[in-house]
């Protein structure tokens, strides 16, 4: 099987015009060259092709600095979530998974300690009150130290009186969910329904030792300044020890992909466009997409430290028409039903069903919150117009 990232078109054919497509490259290239980050890569796609890709800069790479090529694979962080959300998709197109539902219900050893009330929607919607349930990565692929876990885990704060984002804990949760309703091993069922179909073979959740070479090492630039509200779960060293083979090929759900910028995008082409890839093959129902990407954040749902709303749809981030788009990862002139997901150290990936294009941006580099949210104001603004 031809993974899909290895296919590309001339961005004309795909209705990109050349011209904006280099300015995506050349602001992800500025940074670079600036000295703010050490490598980067982006990727824009449309039509179920990749209209092109672009990498810059330099990264330790199996133990040794290397120049970074479209080869190079990229800690995607919390991008992670989209992925893993889109499975769960799955559940509810067949009817094996409703919002209403209680967790415990389907997960007897979550119903402790108040967490029973949790329902489904809750959990997706990071509302559940648990964000910051610890589950050690030393334990991370332990099933039962997982189920050991999730009974001793407290509310920080009653379901669904608030937001707060969770790190990790929603999807492990998640994970466990989808394999109590499948039967299969959640990273499984995804190769098998999501990553396989859409021939992204090289979407890792946990990467394989075989594989690890070719991962950019991540590194944090100049002086660490905990972000408004602090650095709650991830804190630098939680990052750098993403660096060490044994938790890279561990999969945490809500964090362990390593992917490049052409995967990332390509991942949103088929959730854009009906469901079906660019060789027919239909991932998911057009119904379902839409179902998932409804924004049900409620008016007590808000960001703490912007006081703006989440815009959350099921696990993913929903550009909105309230003019905080720009606050969200997607730039200035995406449509309001572009959705996506972002990573911590300021990667994203999203997709707009109203102009078809998708965009995946990658980088080792972790700086602060202000130059990251300026870095994508600018490429998802620059992104969104490619369109001819």
């Amino acid at each position: 099987m031809i993974d899909a990232t290895r296919v590309t078109a001339k961005p004309e054919d795909l209705g990109i015009e050349p011209e904006r497509l280099e300015a995506v490259f050349a602001r992800a290239k500025r940074d670079v060259d600036d000295g703010v980050l050490p490598s980067a890569q982006v990727a824009i796609a449309r039509h179920g092709r990749l209209a092109g890709m672009r990498s810059f800069g330099s990264a330790v790479q199996g133990g040794g600095e290397q120049a970074a090529t479209d080869d190079t694979l990229y800690h995607i962080f919390s991008c992670t979530k989209a992925v893993v959300a889109s499975a769960a998709w799955l559940l509810f197109e067949s009817g094996d998974l409703r919002l209403d539902e209680r967790v415990a219900e389907i997960i007897p050893e979550f119903g402790t300690n108040g967490k029973d009330v949790i329902t489904v929607e809750q959990l997706l919607l990071h509302a559940g009150g648990f964000p910051l349930a610890p589950f050690k990565p030393e334990h991370w692929g332990d099933r039962e130290a997982l189920l050991a876990a999730f009974s001793q885990w407290r509310l920080n704060w009653p379901a669904d009186s608030r937001y707060e984002y969770h790190p990790t804990s929603a999807h492990w949760v998640l994970a466990e969910l989808i394999e109590r309703r499948t039967g299969t091993e959640w990273k499984q069922f995804i190769r098998d329904r999501i990553t396989g179909p859409m021939k992204l073979g090289e979407l890792y959740i946990g990467c394989p030792p075989e594989q690890q070479q070719r991962v950019a090492d991540v590194v944090h630039i100049g002086e660490q300044v905990a972000p408004p509200g602090g650095w709650g779960e991830v804190t630098p060293e939680f990052i750098e020890r993403f660096n060490r083979p044994w938790q890279r090929a561990k999969g945490a759900p809500g964090a362990s992909g390593a992917a490049s910028a052409a995967t990332l995008a390509l991942f949103y082409q088929p959730l854009i466009n009906g469901g079906v890839t660019a060789d027919g093959t239909r991932i998911m129902k057009a119904e379902t997409i839409a179902f998932a990407t409804t924004v049900r954040s409620k008016p007590h749902h808000v960001e703490q430290v912007t006081g703006i709303s989440p815009n959350r749809g099921l696990s993913i981030v929903v550009a909105g028409g309230d003019g905080n788009a720009f606050m969200r990862g997607f730039g200035r002139t995406c449509s309001p039903r572009a959705f996506g997901h972002g990573g911590a150290g300021g990667q994203i990936a999203w997709g707009d069903p109203e102009t078809g294009i998708s965009i995946g941006y990658c980088t080792n580099g972790f700086v602060d919150v202000l130059t990251v949210g300026r870095r994508l104001t600018a490429l998802g603004s620059l992104a969104a117009a490619c369109a001819t």
